[in-house]
């Protein structure tokens, strides 16, 4: 088995931090930095530096954000008195691109899952329930994964809705089972946005 000198496997194990990156892509991505783009990995790491210090998290809808400005929580998305909850913000993303929908968005950061130690606090309930008490919203959009986590959150994101007043829907189900929305193809995406029904 190869050894490397210690900075090469911290920099392999680095890389492996990545999502669906094993050992054997990590390798690689050290190697061909090192050997045949230097210029290529200080831009990642200056980026990289400057996105950690200067990219923030919007303390409305959580979702990133740099300066405190959120191009997500603007007077007039607020006007249409929707917040749609999501998992993730490459959730957020896909249902900008793929619907028509400009509301505002609530962006869960997770889904509730006791056993990973993940419940109401760590998802920020207590600022959307500050929300939904607040009188803005009419309508809870709900468009978690539909997956177990998934549609337990939905439920309990339901009753919070409901406890304030606000209406409740839920995206339609042309997501299939087990599917992340950031892989679902825009026109499967809009449908079952657009179909959403009453929780």
């Amino acid at each position: 088995m190869a050894t490397y000198s210690p900075r090469l496997s911290r920099l392999i194990e680095a890389l492996r931090r990545l999502p669906g990156v094993g050992p054997k892509s990590a390798q690689r991505m050290a190697f061909h930095l090192l050997d045949r783009d230097r210029e290529g990995a200080a831009y990642l790491r200056d980026r990289l530096a400057e996105a950690l210090d200067g990219v923030g998290r919007c303390p409305s809808c959580r979702m990133f954000c740099e300066d405190g400005q959120c191009a997500y929580c603007t007077v007039q998305r607020a006007a249409s008195g929707q917040i749609c909850a999501v998992e993730s913000p490459a959730d957020l993303v896909a249902i900008e691109n793929g619907t028509s929908y400009r509301g505002r968005y609530f962006v869960l950061m997770g889904r509730l899952s006791p056993l990973d130690g993940v419940g109401p606090e760590q998802l920020g309930l207590d600022l959307l329930g500050r929300q939904l008490a607040g009188g803005e919203a009419q309508e809870l959009i709900i468009a978690t994964n539909p997956s177990v986590e998934g549609e337990a959150t939905a439920y309990y994101l339901a009753e919070m809705a409901r406890a304030h007043g606000v209406k409740v829907t839920r995206i339609a189900h042309g997501v299939p089972m087990g599917g992340e929305l950031e892989y679902v193809d825009s026109g499967t995406l809009a449908h079952a946005f657009s179909g959403r029904t009453a929780v």
